[in-house]
C-alpha cells in the first residue's frame, strides 16, 4: 500500500468547499419543506449532502491512499442520493425544477471534480 502523505489539509481543497456549499444549499432548500416530512425526506437529503465534504474530509485524513480512494467513492454516491431525492422533491412538488437547477449545476461541478481527485491519487498508486 502506500502512504498518503498530507501536502495540504482538507479545507484547502476545491472540491471539499463545493461539497459544503451543496450541503448549505441543501439546507436552506429543505427549510421550506412540509414539517412531516422532517424525518422523511429531509432528513435524508440533509444527510446524504452532509455526507459528501464530510467523506472527502475523512479520507484526506486517512493514511493511505487507497482508503481516501473509497471515502472518494462514498461521496461520490452521497451525491447521486442528493440528485435522487432532490428529483423526487420535484415529483412530489416540495421544490420547482427552477429552484434545483443551479444545485444540479454545482452537483455535476462536484461529482466531475470527485472522479478527477480519484483519477489522481489512483495514478499515485
Amino acid at each position: 500500500m502506500v502512504e498518503h502523505k498530507q501536502v495540504s489539509g482538507y479545507r484547502d481543497l476545491k472540491v471539499w468547499h463545493l461539497g459544503m456549499e451543496i450541503a448549505e444549499r441543501v439546507y436552506q432548500l429543505t427549510k421550506h419543506f412540509p414539517k412531516e416530512e422532517q424525518y422523511g425526506l429531509t432528513s435524508q437529503l440533509r444527510r446524504a449532502a452532509v455526507s459528501v465534504p464530510a467523506n472527502i474530509a475523512e479520507g484526506h485524513a486517512r493514511a493511505f491512499t487507497k482508503d481516501y480512494i473509497r471515502f472518494l467513492a462514498v461521496s461520490v454516491g452521497s451525491l447521486a442520493e442528493v440528485e435522487t431525492f432532490l428529483e423526487l422533491s420535484v415529483r412530489l412538488e416540495f421544490s420547482k425544477p427552477e429552484s434545483i437547477h443551479e444545485l444540479n449545476e454545482m452537483i455535476g461541478e462536484e461529482l466531475r471534480m470527485l472522479l478527477g481527485l480519484q483519477d489522481s491519487l489512483r495514478a499515485k498508486i
